[in-house]
């Protein structure tokens, strides 16, 4: 079956009482966002932990933030964890997936709330959003967020419509290889929701290809119509350089090609050779892409949610 459509909003009544004792952890991934992700930490707790108690958990993931992220996060209620900190005997990796990853490790939540740490416009709503069908459709295991991404430029304004990378690689991989899940609006969206019980039995991307990978899996062992969508409106983030979004593309097509049973067909580790004008003509700069995936954090030696190794 295909991707649900659009969840309708649960009002705040029936979503409480939908909670009963199921525990909701919030994660924020962070990396050198010590402009906002106080903002987003401080929404949410004061919205759902000391407003309506609804979020058991606040916990920001710091991978190797070289400014105040951890300081500010911390300051605005949220317990932070360094992820080179969690697992240590597992070795180093550095990227968005891993610290999703590592948040299995540090959080005992039976569903997990995943909101990006750069986040300008947006609103507490995303949370009850996106629990709003895991908390009251027993089926729906992943909850993604739909919203109007603009990008917005250096002086605040927008620039162009977000989602480079989804529009030029995503939606062209899922057309190709798996048009079951070509009914999501947004396969990028860093707001995303997922059952503990389904993750912790995933593969994940160390980078960038941890959301649609997740989607995939997801797919795989539950069916497509076992992810579900949300509108959360509008939301507004800090612009990327489009050269930046290079590793990014190829850590979504790793993902993908890994799940066509070819993970064991390519190394740990790609080249991506991008280039530059410079007064002796066009210089290359290569960069090193990591493709490793952790493997499934239940099978992990020593896993026990909120108790790091």
């Amino acid at each position: 079956m295909p991707v649900r459509t659009l969840a309708a909003p649960v009002d705040l009544e029936t979503l409480l009482a939908a909670k009963g004792d199921t525990r909701v952890s919030v994660v924020v991934p962070a990396r050198d966002e010590e402009a906002t992700v106080a903002d987003v930490v401080a929404g949410v707790r004061r919205a759902w932990v000391e407003d309506v108690p609804l979020v058991d958990e606040l916990v920001v993931i710091d991978s190797d933030s070289i400014d105040r992220t951890a300081e500010r996060a911390r300051a605005a209620g949220a317990t932070v964890h360094a992820a080179a900190d969690i697992a240590p005997a597992l070795g180093p990796a550095r990227g968005k997936g891993e610290a999703l990853w590592k948040s299995l490790h540090v959080t005992t939540g039976d569903v997990l709330v995943f909101l990006d740490a750069d986040l300008i416009e947006w609103g507490p709503h995303f949370v009850s959003g996106l629990l709003g069908p895991l908390l009251t459709e027993p089926s729906v295991m992943l909850v993604k967020a739909v919203y109007d991404r603009p990008l917005l430029d250096a002086q605040g304004h927008e620039a162009e419509s977000g989602g480079r990378v989804t529009e030029l690689v995503a939606r062209p991989l899922l057309a190709l290889h798996h048009p079951e899940l070509t009914g999501l609006v947004q396969p990028l969206a860093g707001e995303w929701a997922v059952r503990r019980a389904a993750m912790e039995r995933f593969w994940v991307p160390v980078g960038y290809g941890v959301e649609i990978a997740a989607l995939v899996d997801t797919a795989a062992a539950h069916g497509a119509d076992a992810i579900a969508q949300v509108d959360l409106g509008r939301r507004t983030h800090r612009h990327h350089r489009h050269d930046t979004l290079g590793p990014m593309a190829v850590q979504v097509v790793a993902a993908v090609e890994a799940r066509l049973g070819r993970r064991g067909e390519r190394p740990d580790a790609a080249v991506l050779t991008q280039y530059d004008r410079t007064a002796a003509g066009f210089t290359p700069r290569p960069r090193d892409v990591d493709l490793r995936e952790r493997p499934p954090a239940a099978g992990v030696d020593g896993y026990r949610p909120g108790v790091p190794a």
